[in-house]
């Protein structure tokens, strides 16, 4: 059996003893179209909730500054909408975060109550130098495990990672088709990321858990930058 088959196997049985999405929730994803929070309305979550709401799905922008969103949320068209943070989570059947890392301590304090249960794209990465200790202890200890402790009952999918925002409206054009490297511990919120993932362009490929694969997938390692489907799924054996 592969390395990879067997990452595969280990978060596919990891799945069954979580629960699962809100009714409503899988629901949307069935049809197609869903409703995506965006916490952190800057390079990545604005670029990427404008792709999102152009392929029909309906978004709402947050970030600390509601003028901000409010304008860009006008230029993006119908189907977005801006508001508070707090908003924006109660919102999404997904909920994108792309905030600086050391927002997601008291991010995870404030909306607790409203991201428990839901899947949570996590495109945030640690830096020592913009962070300070909690970008240091975030780099030590994974990036994945990290955001899954300080955003606690939301069902991590890391991703939108290590890709640069000002390439993401063009990757569809892209052939072969750009690989989307992924971590993420639930079989059914993979899921449903994949499929927004492949509304910007890329190819998903699940690399394994967020113990084992998640603190790979920052900006600087092997899995950073552009790479088809293939050459993700053989770089990702040699990490552990």
């Amino acid at each position: 059996m592969t390395p990879s088959r067997r990452r595969f196997i280990h978060v596919a049985a990891g799945a069954v003893a979580l629960s699962t999405l809100p009714l409503t929730a899988w629901a949307a994803a069935d049809a197609g179209k869903l409703k995506i929070g965006i916490l952190g309305s800057g390079r990545i979550g604005g670029t990427l909730g404008k792709i999102w709401a152009d392929a029909g799905h309906e978004v709402m922008f947050s970030s600390l500054d509601l003028e901000h969103d409010r304008k860009l949320a006008a230029s993006v068209g119908a189907n977005a909408r801006a508001g508070t943070p707090r908003e924006a989570a109660a919102f999404g059947d997904v909920i994108l975060v792309a905030v600086p890392y050391r927002a997601l301590p008291q991010l995870g304090k404030d909306l607790a109550d409203v991201i428990k249960g839901k899947v949570m794209i996590d495109a945030s990465n640690p830096f020592t130098q913009r962070d300070g200790e909690i970008g240091t202890w975030a780099r030590e200890k994974g990036a994945g495990l990290a955001s899954a402790e300080l955003l606690p009952g939301a069902r991590i999918v890391r991703a939108f990672n290590a890709v640069g925002a000002a390439r993401l409206p063009e990757i569809k054009q892209r052939n072969p088709k750009v690989g989307m490297p992924v971590a993420a511990d639930d079989q059914k919120a993979y899921a449903v990321a994949s499929r927004l993932i492949r509304d910007v362009g890329f190819e998903p490929v699940l690399v394994g858990g967020l113990a084992s694969m998640g603190k790979h997938l920052i900006p600087g390692t092997p899995l950073a930058g552009e790479r088809t489907p293939d050459e993700i799924r053989k770089i990702a054996p040699t990490l552990n």
